[in-house]
């Protein structure tokens, strides 16, 4: 039986940078309406014809690679995280194992959104200390703004969105006092409309509906948030899924080095920062500059914060994510 750690971190974020005053310019919005509901400034927005969804998961998978010290073909499977794919169908999983030319591995798509990451690095955690695979790819990349209602009817959901892409390398380690402690993961389907797509889908509104109906108002594909009712949730869930974890390693909040939050509302993290009583040092939030970018929110604030020299060995680091399901899920990791 081993443990699984993270051996390599990268993130890509689009160049093109949209602030508050820009999304005002196009919708009935402020930057003081946005800031103080969000804690949003800015996000990046992907140009049309410059990347997709997987084109960014690549570009971070191969910061990840090589910052891990291995070969693209060291990678025994490939886990992509993502709510926004290329195609409705095949996922982006076999699309970088294709575009990385990496040998017949598996890959494995999930959809499970805000907490897609925080799934897939379960899993990867799984195979690992299984013993089955030695690397695991795991990606969480988002192209958000291109399915975004961008105008004043839509702009409770479409001022928060943001394009990226972070990635990781999980690979076996022998001490099992390192790396991926324990991972705790949840669902309550009962609440699944609450936030989220529901077409193109073959339950209600498939491509052909959609075509002969061809109606201007049809807003079954955008997405949709009851911004409030998700709050109110994601606060208590985030709380639970974070004592559970530590719980289940004898462990304290004060014992927490870096808790990375999923990236959905400023508010959110600093609502669980108080209630477990955590400094700014604790904390990493990047929401500000670029919004919440959904499966690769964590990736991406996770690599930034060990860039920056915040995580570093022996740290002990908390994963939490909620969102779109209603999904959350925690990883505790000794790094």
């Amino acid at each position: 039986m081993y443990n699984s750690r993270i051996i390599g971190l990268g993130h890509f974020v689009p160049e093109n940078v949209v602030t508050n005053d820009d999304l005002s310019k196009v919708m009935d919005t402020s930057d003081e309406w946005i800031q103080e509901r969000t804690g949003i400034k800015e996000r990046r927005h992907v140009i049309k014809g410059d990347d997709t969804t997987t084109s960014m998961g690549v570009k971070a998978a191969k910061i990840a690679i090589e910052r891990a010290g291995i070969d693209k073909n060291d990678i025994d499977f490939i886990i992509f995280a993502t709510l926004s794919p290329d195609y409705y169908f095949p996922g982006p999983g076999v699309l970088v194992q294709r575009d990385l030319d990496i040998k017949t591995v598996g890959a494995l798509d999930v959809r499970n959104q805000c907490s897609g990451f925080v799934y897939g690095l379960s899993v990867a955690d799984q195979y690992v200390k299984s013993g089955m695979y030695k690397n695991v790819l795991v990606i969480g990349s988002e192209l958000h703004s291109h399915g975004l209602d961008m105008t004043t009817r839509g702009r409770g959901v479409s001022v928060i969105f943001g394009d990226g892409a972070g990635a990781a390398v999980v690979s076996r380690e022998e001490d099992t006092s390192k790396g991926i402690l324990s991972s705790h993961l949840h669902s309550e389907g009962q609440h699944a409309e609450e936030l989220s797509l529901i077409a193109p889908g073959m339950g209600k509104r498939w491509v052909l509906d959609i075509i002969e109906d061809n109606d201007p108002n049809d807003e079954s594909y955008y997405p949709y948030m009851n911004g409030q009712f998700v709050f109110k949730n994601a606060v208590v869930r985030f709380s639970e899924v974070i004592m559970e974890g530590l719980q289940k390693n004898g462990l304290q909040p004060s014992d927490i080095d870096m808790l990375i939050p999923h990236q959905a509302n400023l508010r959110i993290s600093q609502f669980v920062q108080k209630k477990f009583g955590l400094s700014d040092n604790q904390v990493f939030n990047n929401i500000v500059h670029y919004g919440n970018t959904t499966a690769a929110s964590i990736p991406i604030a996770l690599t930034e914060a060990w860039e920056e020299g915040k995580i570093k060995e022996g740290d002990l680091v908390v994963l939490a994510a909620f969102g779109s399901g209603f999904t959350w899920g925690s990883v505790i990791i000794k790094w």
